[in-house]
């Protein structure tokens, strides 16, 4: 943390830079990401303060979706990067499966499931899967 010639304390710019964590790929894994991703938006914040108190909680829901998707549909370590861009929030997560994620009929009498996907896209301002042979990457972008 370096200190301003008003000696205020502000985070330096490698603390709200890229932040990058690693999974597992065990259920506990998701609430690990939230907290990881709620910690790099606490630093974030110090800087650049939102332009709406919900959109720190539209990244936490979305961060919290896709790595419970993850963990359900792509077994396996997974990976969230973050990182801030104009006007809003970059996130990725990369996992071990090649499968594309596809929206589902939300059917509320067959269990839950179903409304994760189209919460991300309802969400994000944009939102793209790239396939790679080692697995894909999803990359969402919040506004901040």
């Amino acid at each position: 943390m370096e200190i301003d010639p008003s000696r205020n304390m502000k985070p330096s710019s490698e603390e709200f830079g890229t932040l990058t964590s690693a999974f597992g790929g065990e259920l506990r894994n998701v609430t690990d990401a939230r907290l990881a991703a709620d910690g790099y938006l606490r630093v974030l914040a110090r800087t650049t303060p939102p332009s709406a108190a919900e959109h720190w909680d539209d990244i936490l829901l979305v961060v919290t979706e896709l790595a419970a998707n993850t963990i359900q549909y792509a077994p396996g370590p997974f990976e969230l990067q973050m990182r801030p861009t104009t006007g809003g929030v970059h996130v990725m997560f990369h996992d071990s499966s090649t499968t594309p994620p596809t929206p589902r009929r939300f059917r509320p009498s067959q269990g839950g499931g179903g409304i994760g996907w189209h919460l991300v896209h309802a969400l994000c301002d944009q939102v793209s899967v790239i396939v790679r042979p080692d697995g894909k990457d999803i990359h969402v972008f919040l506004p901040w």
